[in-house]
């Protein structure tokens, strides 16, 4: 079954709103495309609509964080974090407060919308700031789980979701900090995070058909705290590896694992992202993932230029 990953940070706010008293959400006018309307009916006065004001949405959570409230502020990732990245920093992380923030419509399989709403650099902006954990789950499944986690972490947590309806990995181990082997293999290793792994798993079948080589797949789901365990342990075994996300190339997803690797095991690493350049409209996201080199036969031409 198809489901969005902001759909399944909105069930799981609605159940956390039933069992914890201290769940609050925080929206930025919208609730509706952020899947916060449910909450916002069922618990108006635990409800706080601060119209297009970024900046002031985040304060106020900060404030509610302060009073002992757990708030979930959810906007579009091309406005939070993007406009409210100074305050995030000094009056969330700084003092190291439970403000958990999900930002939806990242990256291109926001679509139709256009550069504007095409978040790219969100995970570079978030994964910088002292104190934030940063999730980016593949699936629905992965999203009701890492804000039903999220309130156990004591510090800010930035959940980073998606517009359209997308498979699921069904993966029933989901941990916050662990990353998920989809797929073992021997020969490379792929990378990835977000619903852009499905990409991968087209792919790795044609790869595989072609090649005879066998390929693992890991989803890095957390960025920050990193498996380091996990990815490590694989590349010893590969020595190839190639990350694949929907974000800019620098400081998401494959800078962070280019840095482990300088540092604790040298490999080869490919990285396919947006090559430093902004989104742009389509009639489909699978057109831009085309257009931007990140779709599955891209991926295996990619693949292809390993010495196997």
């Amino acid at each position: 079954m198809l489901k969005s990953t902001r759909s399944g940070f909105g069930k799981a706010l609605l159940a956390l709103g039933e069992t914890n008293p201290n769940v609050v959400a925080v929206s930025a006018d919208l609730p509706s495309s952020t899947k916060l309307a449910d909450f916002g009916k069922k618990y108006p006065c635990r409800f706080f609509e601060c119209g297009v004001a970024e900046n002031n949405m985040m304060g106020v959570a900060a404030g509610l964080a302060l009073e002992g409230k757990i708030p979930f502020v959810a906007s579009f990732a091309a406005f939070s974090p993007s406009i409210n990245w100074a305050v995030i920093r000094q009056s969330v992380c700084l003092s190291n407060l439970a403000v958990k923030i999900a930002s939806s419509h990242a990256g291109l399989l926001t679509g139709p919308d256009g550069a504007t709403h095409q978040a790219l650099e969100d995970l570079a902006l978030m994964q910088v700031l002292p104190n934030m954990t940063v999730v980016v789950p593949a699936d629905y499944h992965q999203a009701y789980q890492a804000t039903s986690q999220s309130i156990n972490i004591k510090g800010p947590v930035y959940l980073r979701l998606t517009r359209p309806d997308t498979p699921e990995l069904n993966d029933k181990k989901f941990q916050i900090g662990k990353a998920q082997i989809v797929k073992p293999g021997k020969d490379i290793t792929i990378i990835s995070c977000g619903p852009i792994i499905f990409e991968a798993l087209k792919a790795i079948e044609i790869f595989e058909r072609e090649t005879k080589k066998t390929i693992e797949l890991i989803n890095c789901h957390t960025l920050k705290p990193l498996d380091e365990k996990t990815i490590l342990q694989s590349l010893a075994k590969t020595k190839k590896c190639l990350t694949l996300e929907d974000h800019e190339i620098f400081g998401g997803l494959g800078t962070t694992i280019c840095n482990l690797t300088a540092e604790k095991y040298p490999v080869a690493v490919i990285k396919m992202g947006v090559a430093d350049k902004f989104g742009e409209s389509a009639r489909h996201e699978s057109e831009l993932l085309e257009k931007f080199g990140l779709d599955a036969n891209s991926i295996v031409k990619k693949l292809k230029t390993f010495r196997l």
